[in-house]
């Protein structure tokens, strides 16, 4: 009799820790199976449901309407300001914004030029190719050659910057200026990343802006 309350005593609690213990399918393997595809439109209105501040009494929100910008071009500044840490003006080209943002953390390798992995000219190169339709060459010096010169003060978004280590010395790294003193680039300790031209490395280094012909 003893035996048998044992047995069952056993078995109830097999039954309870498996219960709680059985294993459930994988979150990851779940995902894999029946992957999601978020837009940058689906992004942005996302982002707007999160933060419901448009029309709020705020600088950003200011510009847009002294801009008389629609709500939908409003939604989209008002996010890639946020998203990329950049005070916009609310008229830069929409396609650069978009394209460059889908590039962020890219790592660095060099001689590529996709979003497998890219050093800086292969960045700028196809970054050109797909918002604007111009071919740079696959080289910071030789895309020295494709600009017009501008000074810092006039620089506006989609402009080149240059960047060499000391007088005389050779061009070795280019970027795309985008507002607010920050540029983008292919950096060779960090990939596709945003950088303030006036951090120190940076200000030391910076050569020249151009536009290109």
């Amino acid at each position: 009799m003893m035996k048998s309350y044992i047995l069952s005593a056993l078995a109830l609690g097999s039954a309870f820790m498996s219960f709680f213990y059985e294993v459930q399918p994988s979150s990851a393997s779940t995902y894999s199976e029946d992957a999601i595809t978020v837009t940058p439109s689906e992004q942005i209105q996302e982002w707007a449901l999160a933060h419901n501040n448009f029309g709020a009494s705020d600088p950003v929100n200011e510009v847009a309407r002294e801009k008389g910008l629609t709500y939908k071009d409003s939604l989209f500044y008002n996010y890639y300001s946020q998203s990329l840490g950049l005070r916009l003006d609310f008229d830069e080209d929409k396609a650069l914004l978009e394209t460059v943002a889908d590039w962020i953390g890219t790592p660095y390798r060099s001689g590529g030029n996709s979003q497998r992995g890219t050093d800086c000219s292969g960045f700028v190169s196809k970054v050109y190719k797909q918002v604007y339709g111009i071919s740079l060459t696959h080289s910071s010096r030789s895309m020295f050659h494709q600009v017009n010169r501008v000074s810092k003060s006039a620089m506006e978004t989609g402009d080149l910057v240059f960047f060499r280590r000391g007088p005389g010395q050779p061009i070795f790294h280019v970027g795309i200026y985008l507002e607010d003193g920050k540029f983008i680039h292919a950096a060779t300790n960090g990939g596709v990343m945003i950088n303030s031209l006036m951090s120190p490395y940076y200000k030391r280094h910076f050569y020249a802006a151009g536009r290109v012909i």
